[in-house]
């Protein structure tokens, strides 16, 4: 996935935890061998949007509207979260994304106890940057969730002191308002005003549905949300905006001016029945557009190979076969998510001197024989489950389809567990 899009057999060679060489019939001693003959070998797969806290609810808030399903399902539950059910939540998804070959996250966590995720992601090893979620304005949120707004502000300032670029740089820490709809202006200002000066992230959500745009223009008075984002002086390159479903042409303009970039989660958007993004639209405005499966709430699968497969048939149903072709949707998933980031330097390309943020597809599947066109068969094809190998900073953390630092078993049995206990607390019944 390099600017050449070369195609390579042979070998890669790691050391220190960077890219050190790329060419068949590498020489030389390596301390950590892995057979990935016949396979596929690419970068890490970067998701821009998820909530590592929300993975204990799969399967507890299906079938709901976007704002029902935030105020029966999610929020009580988010608001119910001990340290030892965001605990479980993290190490659950950490567990899944990266056997399925994802390697880095772009997350937005609850309002409390974002610690505790951030030293989870740590033992993990997948690189991720996290962001406490701030919300201080809607009142039909749950009590726990309900913040002051100088809180909010110094809690996330806090957590970028304890947190930012630990783990030698795998993690970092960004400013997450939830959405216009419970975020104050002088909160949203404030976190502009921060953005600018410390030059951070900022994780939202922006124009997910008709139902939330309505709410933003009630409450603003401006013509959209993107507009209003633009008037609290969000709209910037460090401003990365969850979905975009329903942006128009001068949206998209603002979105372009400002290089705010777009992360598209088209799992998530269908089955809260929001809508579909205009991909094509925006990406010819030249806006960065990446890939996210948002939350195990809202997709119930963390799994970026089936977040591209819909994001090319989704487009290609919008308007034709092919206007999304399958490199693309590649880029989209690595590339594109390294500039989201601001890591393009570091990752999101197989090239010397880059992190060795790398996975082995294994070809031996029969649903991916006969493979002619490797980004046909990794977009259209592959799940998954077909990751053999993970590796993140040069450490090998997925190997012959198994994690080497957690035990699956054990981990989905403490994520049952802390999830009856979590919506017992909230009060949601369970799924008959």
């Amino acid at each position: 996935m390099n600017d050449r899009f070369d195609l390579v057999e042979g070998d890669v060679s790691i050391r220190g935890g960077r890219i050190l060489a790329i060419g068949s019939h590498i020489s030389g001693q390596h301390d950590v061998v892995v057979e990935a003959r016949g396979g596929y070998i690419l970068p890490g797969l970067i998701q821009t949007h998820i909530h590592l806290c929300q993975t204990l609810f799969r399967g507890y808030a299906d079938d709901l509207p976007l704002m029902d399903w935030l105020r029966t399902r999610i929020w009580p539950m988010e608001a119910a979260h001990t340290p030892d059910t965001l605990r479980a939540a993290a190490r659950l998804a950490t567990t899944e994304l990266l056997a399925s070959g994802t390697t880095a996250v772009l997350t937005m966590e609850t309002v409390h106890d974002t610690d505790v995720v951030f030293e989870e992601v740590a033992a993990s090893g997948l690189r991720a940057t996290i962001g406490k979620c701030m919300m201080d304005f809607d009142a039909e949120v749950p009590k726990r969730l309900q913040e002051g707004t100088r809180a909010s502000i110094d809690e996330s300032v806090a957590i970028r002191q304890r947190w930012d670029g630990a783990e030698d740089g795998r993690l970092h820490a960004a400013f997450a308002p939830r959405f216009a709809v419970s975020c104050s202006r002088e909160l949203l200002e404030a976190v502009a005003h921060l953005s600018h000066e410390q030059h951070a992230l900022v994780h939202t959500h922006a124009s997910e549905s008709r139902d939330e745009i309505a709410i933003v223009q009630r409450m603003s008075g401006c013509r959209s949300n993107i507009e209003y984002l633009a008037a609290v002086r969000l709209t910037s390159p460090q401003l990365c905006a969850a979905h975009c479903v329903w942006v128009d042409d001068r949206d998209q303009e603002l979105l372009a001016e400002h290089d705010v970039k777009v992360m598209h989660c088209p799992g998530s958007n269908l089955k809260l029945g929001s809508g579909i993004a205009p991909v094509i639209e925006m990406r010819a405005r030249g806006i960065t557009v990446s890939l996210g499966a948002d939350g195990a709430a809202c997709n119930n699968r963390l799994d970026m190979f089936e977040e591209m497969r819909l994001a090319a048939v989704l487009q290609a149903m919008r308007k034709q076969p092919g206007v999304l072709p399958a490199r693309d949707v590649l880029w989209m998933a690595t590339r594109g998510g390294a500039r989201t980031l601001g890591l393009e330097n570091d990752i999101g390309s197989i090239e010397v001197g880059k992190k060795a943020d790398l996975i082995v597809v294994d070809r031996d599947r029969p649903h991916l024989a006969p493979g002619p066109d490797p980004y046909s068969t990794l977009v259209y094809a592959v799940r998954g489950s077909d990751v053999r190998a993970t590796i993140v900073d040069g450490e090998l953390l997925v190997d012959q389809f198994a994690p080497l630092r957690a035990d699956r078993a054990e981990v989905s049995r403490a994520a049952r567990d802390a999830a009856r206990a979590l919506v017992g607390r909230a009060g949601i019944a369970l799924p008959r």
